[in-house]
C-alpha cells in the first residue's frame, strides 16, 4: 500500500538526506521525496503498521532536518 503525504522542508539537499535515512525504516517498502512538490510517497511492507512507521519516519527524519515537517 501506499501512501502520499505533504511534507516541508527547506531545501533539496535537506529532501535528498532526508529520503535516503527515511528509506531504511522498518516497514518502508519504498519511499520518495519531492522537493519541488513538497510531496512524500511512501510505500508500506504488506504487515507494517502505518502509524508507526510513519511515527519512525519522522524521527529518523528530524534527526537529519530539525525543520522537517510531515502535514
Amino acid at each position: 500500500m501506499s501512501k502520499t503525504f505533504k511534507i516541508e522542508v527547506d531545501c533539496a539537499n535537506c529532501a535528498n538526506l532526508v529520503e535516503d535515512a527515511a528509506k531504511k525504516v522498518a516497514g518502508v517498502k519504498d519511499l520518495s521525496i519531492s522537493f519541488m512538490t513538497q510531496k512524500m510517497k511512501v510505500s508500506f511492507d504488506d504487515n507494517a503498521d502505518q502509524a508507526a512507521v510513519m511515527e519512525m519516519i519522522l524521527k529518523v527524519a528530524k534527526k537529519v532536518e530539525p525543520d522537517f515537517e510531515i502535514l
